[in-house]
């Protein structure tokens, strides 16, 4: 440790660090724009100059490492008057256009320039021009003169995203920061760039000149996508969403957010909202009040109930939707007498399991893994902030394997990689268990080859002390997943690592564990999906796209005597006979559960659109009208403190608490799967595929359809203009 006098205080720090960590530590504000703390020190802005005793002129605190003794003034007038240099310096060629700016009122150019710039300028030459660059629908570079070449969008993509997407060309006042060859920026969290930009160089396309900074109204919230549970502001004008940022938390998103979480409030406020309960009437929708669609289902499911029944109605839930609704469709589905309801549309195997699948350790705890195997998943794409942490930890030295059907680059360096099919990974890893049941002088749980490929696997596995076993979307859906569990948790118990899924969507762990999933004698969503159910009801979910049955299931569906659609949007029309308008995540309380356990309640941000209701207001309701036994919920947290106890009952619904990836499930080799169903990144749910500008990214456009695709063109050339 040194100690040295900071505007004197004594501030003791660990050696190695810089003039600006000893400040942070302090509390003490060093003026600065190309220092972050998530990035490396580039010390090209200059801003951040200080008085260091002894030393002949002023110093960069982001640059300067702390010594014993040493003696730092920041505010001093030969601090002052660097750092007024450098500002008058920056402004040289800065355009004077601040009324226009989008980054008016958060600029942090604008902030410093008030207490370090001059009330005018000696230079009178003219100013110097950048030309715009077209780098796809998210980001906007249309004002690049603005650039102060702080280099942290560059930094960002090299260091934290993976993909060096732009870099800085030329020398003196010619440099300016480009992707060179014309190319997009194309990565899952290029949107973080915009926040990291200090002036208005880089700005979001789809907010740009939407709103000024001062209109908007800042509510926090949840991620309602992955399961990272990534923690929001979201900021509103005249009850409306305008713009998604991230709230900083070091335990989960640290102060990154994947693409898809910034950006999916486009779908919010897209034609695609539903605003009115709608009814199917001679084979044409119409439009009715809420008390006669309700009345309607009521009526039907009694009558379907006495026809066929409680075993023939079914609720098919998706496990986006928050804690509160799923444990409101479980009580009503199990108020009627049926055990049918299930969240796992796209799994191909469902066996029971005792615990709740979930991730094994902390999201936290993946930066400082040492060594670590993923089974299918396409990391950078389907857990986008998981890839962040994980590209850390390797940046530190951690070792990488992976076992995967296709060899997607995942930015990061790998220490070895295995691409087999699907029908083949339970066999990688029976092969894996077989080298380190050698290594171990043990017995391995089935019978494998210890092939080169199976040694390269374990030695990434078996380095350093912080281990992880890591099964993603894909072996979550996998038909013979259960083996797949089996053997990874053999390893893990050999080796000392963590077992646990990159589970799937916003609230995975949640639906496990209110138990929205079928009891004794339920059909499951296969099953379901088979055409098995005379009632179906579909909260949140459209089977066709969001389940392993896809166009199959909307054949399947078109055969129930009555299908109820609660969702935000005008979906499932070619076979629902209702559609309920519930609201999403932005205009209803409620609750998720993200992959570590960690429970997150939030608030609605905007008043429910139109005649939009609230989920679990609309299943408490019907519960009532029903005649069921406990449906008297007068608020979203009552439902959560009933929740709750039906969990605490199962698991215990706190983070790691008695959470439990163990299976006791026979490994059965010989299983012969299919390639598992999983989503495109921008294919997950219902609101990412409304949002027009995800759908324009090269990501989206791949994902789609080629009629699609090509009924899409234009519009992105559009954009991209």
């Amino acid at each position: 440790m040194a100690e040295i006098t900071l505007d004197g205080q004594k501030v003791e720090i660990a050696d190695g660090s810089m003039v600006m960590h000893a400040a942070e530590k302090a509390g003490t504000y060093i003026p600065h724009f190309c220092y972050h703390k998530k990035l490396s020190i580039a010390a090209n802005c200059r801003m951040c100059l200080v008085d260091v005793e002894k030393a002949p002129k002023p110093m960069p605190a982001c640059a300067t490492p702390v010594t014993n003794g040493m003696i730092v003034r920041t505010r001093s007038d030969k601090a002052i008057k660097a750092q007024q240099s450098v500002m008058e310096f920056l402004l040289i060629n800065h355009p004077l256009d601040c009324p226009i700016c989008d980054q008016g009122g958060e600029c942090q150019l604008q902030d410093l320039a008030v207490g370090y710039g001059g009330s005018s300028s000696r230079y009178e030459e003219e100013k110097r021009v950048v030309l715009h660059k077209d780098v796809g629908p998210l980001i906007s570079m249309e004002e690049m003169s603005r650039c102060i070449h702080c280099t942290r969008c560059v930094r960002f993509g090299q260091e934290v995203a993976g993909v060096m997407e732009l870099g800085m060309v030329n020398r003196g006042e010619h440099s300016e920061i480009t992707t060179v060859l014309g190319d997009t920026v194309d990565s899952e969290v290029s949107g973080n760039m915009i926040d990291l930009c200090p002036v208005g160089a880089l700005t979001s396309k789809p907010f740009r000149y939407s709103a000024r900074n001062w209109e908007l109204s800042r509510r926090k919230s949840v991620a309602p996508h992955d399961s990272s549970g990534a923690n929001l502001i979201v900021q509103v004008k005249n009850n409306r969403v305008m713009r998604v940022l991230p709230l900083e938390n070091e335990a989960v998103n640290e102060c990154w957010l994947a693409d898809r979480d910034r950006f999916s409030y486009e779908a919010l406020n897209s034609d695609e909202r539903l605003t009115a309960p709608m009814l199917k009437q001679g084979g044409e929708w119409k439009q009715v009040d809420w008390q006669t669609a309700l009345e309607y289902v009521a009526n039907g499911l009694k009558q379907i109930k006495a026809d066929h029944g409680a075993k023939s109605i079914g609720v098919l839930a998706s496990p986006h939707s928050t804690v509160e609704e799923l444990f409101l469709a479980g009580q009503l589905v199990r108020g009627l007498g049926s055990e049918n309801i299930d969240y796992r549309l796209r799994n191909a195997q469902f066996t029971t399991h005792d615990g709740v699948h979930w991730l094994g350790t902390s999201i936290a705890s993946l930066s400082d893994l040492q060594g670590a195997l993923v089974i299918g998943s396409n990391l950078r794409k389907d857990h986008p902030l998981f890839s962040l942490r994980i590209r850390a930890a390797a940046r530190k030295g951690a070792r990488i394997a992976r076992i995967h059907d296709t060899t997607h680059d995942w930015a990061m360096p790998l220490a070895a990689s295995s691409t087999m099919p699907a029908s083949q990974w339970a066999q990688a890893l029976a092969d894996v268990a077989t080298v380190i049941a050698g290594e171990k002088s043990g017995t391995a749980p089935a019978k494998g080859h210890a092939t080169d490929a199976a040694k390269a696997l374990a030695a990434a596995l078996l380095s350093g002390e912080r281990r992880a076993i890591l099964l993603g979307n894909a072996a979550a859906h996998h038909a013979n997943a259960s083996t797949l569990l089996a053997l990874a948790q053999w390893i893990g118990e050999a080796t000392g690592a963590t077992v646990g899924y990159l589970t799937e969507a916003a609230n995975t762990v949640g639906a496990q564990l209110v138990n929205a999933l079928p009891g004794n004698g339920g059909l499951n969503a296969g099953q379901m999906l088979a055409g098995h159910l005379k009632a179906a009801i579909l909260l949140n979910t459209e089977p066709e796209f969001d389940s392993a049955a896809g166009a199959r299931a909307a054949e399947a569906l078109s055969k129930a005597e009555m299908v109820v659609t609660l969702s935000p949007f005008k979906a499932n029309l070619a076979f629902s006979d209702v559609l309920l308008p519930i609201a999403p995540w932005t205009e209803t309380p409620g609750t998720f559960v993200n992959a570590e356990g960690r429970v997150q309640s939030f608030h609605a941000v905007v008043k429910p659109l139109a005649d939009t209701r609230p989920g679990w207001k609309v299943l408490r309701v019907l519960g009532n009208m029903l005649g069921l036994q406990g449906f008297g919920y007068e608020s979203a947290s009552e439902v959560l403190v009933a929740a709750r106890g039906q969990a605490d009952a199962q698991q215990a619904m706190v983070q790691g608490g008695k959470l439990s990836n163990r299976t006791g499930a026979a490994i059965d080799l010989s299983v012969q799967a299919a390639t598992p169903v999983t989503a495109a990144i921008y294919q997950l749910d219902g609101i990412v595929r409304r949002a027009e500008s995800l759908q324009l990214t090269a990501d989206g456009q791949a994902a789609l359809p080629p009629e699609v695709r090509r009924a899409t063109a234009v519009r992105r050339e559009e954009v991209l203009a």
